[in-house]
């Protein structure tokens, strides 16, 4: 890290896609300054536990901690409050829980009181209407997540997750005050063809109304990480300038 903070990291999460808490210390190193969330996922959750979390702290960002629940309503809970217990920002956890589940959620976020911003998924950004169908959801994605976050945002879920493609019909939905959050993002230099289907710009989904974006291969791959996150940054801070 060079110590200049980049103006517009709060508004950039990137995903530590790392096996280890190692490569995930090194990656996360060279981009801090223009990154301010880290996010942890399933992969690097379930291989090194609650102490890749001390990356937050130890590079000056905030965590989120992206493991989707989708349980039980109590099992949720005390995710939820073992979450707070470790100082995460952010946590996701699936609107199609259904009601019980995010309200005992919300429930014990706010109870705990530590800042923590629960996220619900509404539709995963791998997915298009095939593959909803696939599952018994009729009709265009964009109306599950919708419909979903609607739900979330009813039973007291701050935040949601969704693709670019929803983010404005999101933003009109719920008002000024809901956490937006889109992974998908391809800037534009980046070459396609992973697993995403539902993608967009960081200009757009700024323009659009995201609150943070969620960025993973993009930076991680490219030659020059910080370099990468550098230009994602200011691609916001434009766009946000316009917004």
């Amino acid at each position: 890290m060079s110590g200049e903070r980049h103006p517009a990291r709060a508004k950039l999460a990137y995903a530590l896609d790392f096996p280890t808490l190692a490569e995930a210390q090194q990656g996360a190193g060279r981009v801090a300054d223009s990154v301010g969330v880290l996010k942890v996922g399933l992969e690097l959750f379930v291989s090194e536990g609650p102490r890749v979390i001390e990356l937050g702290r130890e590079l000056g960002c905030c965590v989120f901690l992206d493991l989707k629940l989708h349980d039980i309503p109590e099992t949720v809970e005390r995710a939820v409050a073992a979450a707070c217990a470790h100082g995460v920002r952010y946590l996701t956890l699936h609107a199609a829980g259904g009601p019980k589940m995010l309200a005992a959620a919300a429930a014990r976020a706010s109870r705990e009181n530590t800042g923590l911003d629960l996220l619900a998924i509404t539709v995963l950004t791998s997915l298009d209407a095939a593959d909803l169908e696939a599952v018994g959801v009729s009709g265009d994605p964009s109306h599950q997540a919708l419909r979903l976050a609607r739900l979330a945002n009813r039973h007291g879920i701050p935040g949601m997750v969704c693709s670019t493609a929803e983010v404005a019909t999101l933003r009109a939905a719920l008002g000024p005050d809901a956490i937006l959050v889109t992974p998908g993002i391809r800037p534009t230099a980046h070459p396609g063809g992973d697993d995403q289907k539902r993608t967009g710009t960081p200009e757009g989904a700024i323009r659009a109304g995201s609150s943070l974006l969620v960025v993973g291969r993009p930076i991680r791959d490219a030659a020059d990480p910080g370099a990468a996150a550098r230009a994602i940054s200011d691609e916001i801070q434009r766009a946000s300038a316009v917004a």
